[in-house]
């Protein structure tokens, strides 16, 4: 975003591209340091052997993606309507104010946060049934066919890669989505009156939001009212079985590319029908809300199949590495968005040297259709193997019943 900022920077002595990229890429090394050791420490505090321990962790797991959701909201509605029509050094600065803000009640809580001791391997431990336990913990039970902890990425990994096509779809939210909404009718009138209202000119990113928003709507609706009530046919602490989420999730994923696929070409049709084919910089007359369900389908099945993921590798690594389980998780999104970036490239390559690309300058020419019904397709086949790996899946805990939640 700095580069987009002003061509200066970008265009002006290698120094300051450098800069550039360090500054992005900071953020991102940022990111990977806070988002896994901040869960993995949060989901610490709720210990195995109180009762409803396991309930309340898996709660955890869905409050802190609706307050990261509540941040994104944040972020791509009032912090770039302010960097777009005010100054990004301000709206920067804003976001490094938070940031600071976030550290300092972060440090007011160091003394109350319970530290997790890490307890003997699970598949260790495994050999210790007999022993008297809390009837609330969960028993730990050795994966089978591997005798100690070796045996965890070979355990995960086929999860682990089913999952990376939800990754690249959900990566079509800051590509192709923003892109199309760019390029459709994003006018909305506020007020009324004789002499009309104002209009809003809808800035392309903060669709975006609409992600986000569904995240904080199917949060409270699926932690409040759903699990309890999946809980008293399952007894099980979460509902349902975390890979029984992420299957779901990939599942309302692969629907949204056909939804995006149909709305796609509606557009075009409008497109043509305007006479704008030789247009790309008019407006098609076509309202962005039409994209409304696709993004909303998105934060449905970010609800599901993140959620689900993260609680899952917390769940299934060794007790010392938690937060690498976490890490683990969120490295699919960015191999996801690695895969998307390659299969555009290729589909790009194959298309333009037959005629017109897919992925044409000219969007009223391309066919973005065909490539949200080409990784619905291929989401649909994912989602039967990864049907298949979870089928096969042994989890490293035999959770209890729920007797009490205390969050």
């Amino acid at each position: 975003m700095v580069c987009q900022d002003t061509a200066a920077v970008c265009s002006s002595p290698a120094g300051r591209v450098a800069f550039c990229y360090v500054a992005l890429y900071l953020l991102a090394l940022g990111q990977g340091f806070h988002r896994p050791c901040a869960q993995a420490m949060g989901a610490d505090q709720f210990s195995e052997s109180n009762p409803g321990g396991l309930a309340s962790r898996s709660s955890f797991f869905n409050w802190i993606n609706f307050s990261v959701s509540c941040g994104y909201v944040v972020s791509t509605t009032g912090i770039s309507y302010v960097q777009d029509n005010v100054s990004w050094g301000i709206g920067f600065g804003a976001c490094w104010a938070m940031m600071l803000m976030s550290l300092f009640v972060l440090l007011l809580g160091t003394g109350t946060y319970r530290p997790e001791q890490p307890r003997r391997s699970r598949t260790s431990a495994g050999t210790r049934c007999g022993d008297a336990m809390d009837d609330t913990a969960s028993l730990p039970t050795p994966p089978r066919g591997h005798g100690d902890d070796k045996g965890i990425v070979a355990r995960l990994l086929p999860i682990w890669m089913a999952t990376v096509m939800y990754a690249v779809v959900y990566s079509q939210v800051a590509t192709l989505f923003t892109k199309q909404g760019s390029t459709m009718d994003r006018r909305i009138v506020i007020g009324t009156g004789g002499g009309g209202g104002a209009v809003l000119l809808v800035p392309p990113a903060a669709l975006q939001s609409l992600v986000s928003f569904a995240v904080m709507v199917t949060i409270p609706v699926y932690d409040r009212a759903l699990v309890p009530l999946a809980r008293r046919v399952t007894k099980h602490p979460s509902g349902i079985a975390t890979l029984q989420r992420v299957g779901a999730g990939m599942a309302t994923a692969c629907l949204a590319m056909a939804v995006a696929a149909l709305v796609e070409a509606a557009w075009l049709r409008a497109a043509r029908d305007a006479g704008l084919l030789d247009e790309p910089g008019v407006a098609v007359p076509m309202s962005v809300w039409w994209l409304a369900p696709q993004f909303v389908l998105l934060g449905v099945a970010t609800t599901f199949t993140m959620v689900g993921l993260e609680e899952f590798f917390y769940d299934q690594v060794p007790d010392e590495l938690r937060s690498v389980g976490v890490a683990a998780c969120m490295s699919v999104v960015g191999v996801g968005s690695y895969a998307s970036g390659m299969l555009v490239s290729a589909i790009d390559w194959a298309t333009r040297s037959r005629g017109e690309s897919w992925f044409s300058d000219n969007l009223n020419r391309a066919h973005l259709d065909y490539f949200y019904w080409l990784l619905a397709g291929i989401s649909a086949l994912d989602v039967l193997v990864f049907l298949y790996f979870a089928k096969g899946y042994v989890y490293t805990k035999n959770r209890a019943p729920v007797l009490s939640v205390d969050i």
